[in-house]
């Protein structure tokens, strides 16, 4: 890959991204400016890369031509921006990479303008989403209830950020149709559940979610059940997954043939599809944009660590028995304005770039701070290994390693035999008591996604 010719006037934007999700993010953000902006990709090989597979679904439909994509180590990072020549640079990665690309960035001469975002539904707003990012120039994201509740956030914490909006890649063109109680219904009759690795949790939560999908196979067999995966037996994910949908339901014994799973693009999976279910997955609003109704599962309540506040909000929630019969829903139609379908002119994330751009241009680009923390160089480089693994070869990254490692296992045996002994000092109470629920709900916020 090589930029386009000299002088052609255009900005050089760049994009860093590593895992699936992320990638795709990435690709279709570029994708909508690839005519405006000189765009390209560069896969940044970490411990959690997208294969082969991946990046190709991940890049279909995206809009950014395959020659303008490619996969690039870390010790070749800085020297491929600068022979690219980028004048944006956007990270699109999990929070602990973002904060170690963004500051190895900002010691750049001549910096480029860094841009970052979150690549599907964020709220809540969370301080650690801003924190990782604090670096970086401006924060894309998707919604006006976005922007609204992360400058509110910014507000309350004082880590202050320049949020922009654009239209989330995947509800591009949408044609919204229905209420929120339709009868309407996608084109296909497949009955699409879009898998999460982190939502829900807990292990018999997810077994019960098989079940359902064994369920809404039984009740017709004349159509398909399709388990949308987000990755193959062998690929990584942005989050890692713990108990995965195929092992569970290969522990329930003979499945209903047709019930299927696929990994293909969700764009290709939501062509055939009758409805979409899911907890809290992005692919909803994919799924809305493409005027397919949704259920977002009510099995286990609204709470930030769900990310399903949003769908609540739009009226989307039904129950198991609603999956089984079919039940889809359309969104409220007063949600949509706040909530991913705003006017494609409302975004002004590019605007805020070329204006960022001007300042780079006059030498007035400001330096921006990252979140001050212990450990000086010792601390960055052990952040660096953390965040590209083996990709990370620099003597210092090894010593922090070495260093760190056995520390930081020595403060988990101190945290867990503290646990023991607060929960050791404490009498149990019964299950439904308002103990038992704060147990869950510490168990929840663990499992938390990493933004």
């Amino acid at each position: 890959m090589s930029p386009h010719a000299p002088g052609d006037g255009r900005p050089r934007v760049v994009a860093i991204a590593d895992t699936d999700s992320y990638v795709k993010w990435a690709a279709a953000l570029l994708g909508g400016v690839a005519k405006r902006w000189d765009a390209a990709l560069l896969v940044l090989e970490t411990p959690l890369v997208v294969s082969d597979g991946q990046l190709a679904s991940a890049l279909s439909g995206s809009r950014l031509p395959r020659e303008r994509v490619e996969r690039v180590s870390y010790g070749r990072l800085g020297a491929r921006l600068a022979e690219l020549g980028a004048d944006v640079v956007v990270l699109g990665g999990r929070g602990p990479l973002v904060r170690v690309l963004a500051r190895e960035i900002a010691a750049l001469p001549q910096r480029p303008v860094v841009v970052t975002g979150l690549p599907g539904i964020s709220i809540p707003a969370t301080r650690r989403a801003v924190v990782y990012r604090l670096q970086c120039d401006l924060f894309v994201v998707h919604s006006r209830r976005e922007v609204r509740e992360f400058g509110a956030l910014s507000a309350r914490t004082g880590y202050a950020h320049r949020y922009a909006l654009a239209t989330l890649p995947f509800a591009r063109g949408a044609r919204v149709s229905g209420s929120a109680t339709g009868a309407s219904r996608g084109a296909g009759g497949d009955l699409v559940f879009a898998a999460q690795a982190k939502v829900p949790a807990e292990r018999a939560e997810r077994l019960g979610i098989a079940r359902m999908l064994v369920r809404a196979a039984e009740a017709d067999p004349s159509r398909r059940v399709v388990l949308k995966l987000r990755a193959a037996t062998g690929e990584h994910q942005t989050h890692a997954e713990q108990d995965g949908y195929p092992e569970l339901l290969a522990a329930l014994g003979p499945l209903p043939p047709n019930l299927v799973t696929s990994t293909a693009p969700m764009r290709k999976a939501l062509a055939t599809a009758e409805g979409l279910v899911t907890v809290s997955s992005t692919a909803a609003i994919e799924a809305i944009a493409r005027g397919i109704p949704v259920i977002a599962l009510d099995t286990y309540g609204v709470s930030p660590q769900l990310i399903n506040e949003t769908l609540a909000d739009a009226d989307l929630l039904a129950s198991e028995e609603d999956v089984v019969a079919r039940r889809f829903r359309h969104p409220d139609p007063e949600w949509l304005d706040e909530n991913y379908f705003h006017p494609p002119d409302a975004d002004d994330w590019t605007d805020h770039v070329e204006a960022l751009l001007a300042q780079r241009s006059a030498g007035r680009l400001p330096p921006r701070a990252g979140f001050v923390r212990r450990g000086g160089a010792l601390r960055d480089a052990w952040e660096r290994r953390i965040a590209l693994g083996r990709g990370d070869t620099s003597a210092a990254g090894t010593l922090a390693y070495a260093v760190g490692l056995p520390l930081r296992s020595a403060v988990r045996l101190a945290h867990g035999a503290r646990r023991l002994v607060v929960g050791g000092a404490q009498q149990p109470g019964p299950v439904g008591s308002s103990a038992h629920v704060r147990s869950t709900s510490a168990v929840r916020t663990s499992t938390t996604r990493t933004p």
